[in-house]
């Protein structure tokens, strides 16, 4: 698998997308709460994610596997997360008048 002067834009592009689920991942754990968190879009994504790994892999493609391995392994952990801290029904919410 060798280096292809545009893998730099492949990889930059990859870093940013990956990047993108770590606020989420950080929220949920700061929070301890992950009911808003759909089962069904990061069901989807990480489908896709295992999808884009598998054709990177078909292709040898370093940023196709080096991204997709980093997200696939973040959405793995807000699933994880999701189980842990979203499963139930969320509780009543605590109104005040602030907040009507």
């Amino acid at each position: 698998m060798e280096a292809a002067p545009h893998d730099a834009l492949g990889l930059l592009a990859g870093a940013l997308t990956t990047i993108a689920f770590v606020p989420q991942v950080v929220r949920i754990v700061r929070t301890r709460s992950a009911y808003d968190i759909s089962w069904g879009l990061f069901g989807i994504l990480a489908l896709g994610s295992a999808l884009w790994l598998w054709y990177g892999i078909r292709l040898r493609s370093l940023p196709l596997i080096a991204t997709n391995v980093i997200t696939l392994a973040l959405q793995l952990g807000i699933f994880a997360l999701k189980w842990r801290y979203g499963r139930g029904e969320r509780g009543p919410r605590n109104v005040t008048k602030e907040h009507r």
